[in-house]
């Protein structure tokens, strides 16, 4: 990292991101609201998978462009961004270590174990564990409005 790149968010790398897992989040509650048995179809069900895992894959890649800036906080493990997202203040470190690592967790298995997702699994996390993302996005939004607080500056 060239030593111009301390501390300066990029916005074209972070605002078309927030963007896009706010799209994916809508579509995510729409499909919640679908009975269980028509979540469970192929086409909802699988929309749901990739709606979910690229939400997830956005805040990781905020996460690290975030971190990146930050000296000494390189990460590339998501479950390691989510942790070090912590330690440095951007999100709570009871948030970091609960929520938002089992999100790294879960996305890992999206990708790499995408075969024992069930449809019910998929159900339960869009009706119950969206609100972890949205607060992930509250947590950037705090730190875009006001990044001189977290040593942070913004072009």
């Amino acid at each position: 990292m060239s030593k111009s790149a301390n501390g300066i968010l990029k916005k074209q790398s972070i605002l078309p991101r927030i963007d896009g897992i706010q799209r994916d989040l809508i579509k995510l509650k729409e499909l919640s609201k679908l009975p269980v048995e028509e979540f469970s179809l192929e086409n909802n069900f699988v929309l749901s998978q990739f709606y979910l895992r690229r939400a997830l894959e956005g805040v990781f890649h905020i996460g690290g462009h975030i971190l990146s800036r930050i000296p000494g906080n390189r990460a590339v493990e998501y479950k390691q961004i989510a942790i070090r997202l912590g330690e440095v203040g951007i999100v709570s470190l009871e948030f970091a270590k609960g929520e938002l690592k089992q999100m790294a967790g879960y996305r890992n298995r999206l990708t790499h174990f995408y075969a024992d997702v069930t449809s019910e699994e998929i159900y339960k996390v869009v009706n119950n564990d969206l609100v972890n993302i949205e607060a992930f996005l509250a947590s950037i939004k705090r730190v875009l409005d006001d990044p001189q607080k977290f040593g942070l500056s913004l072009v």
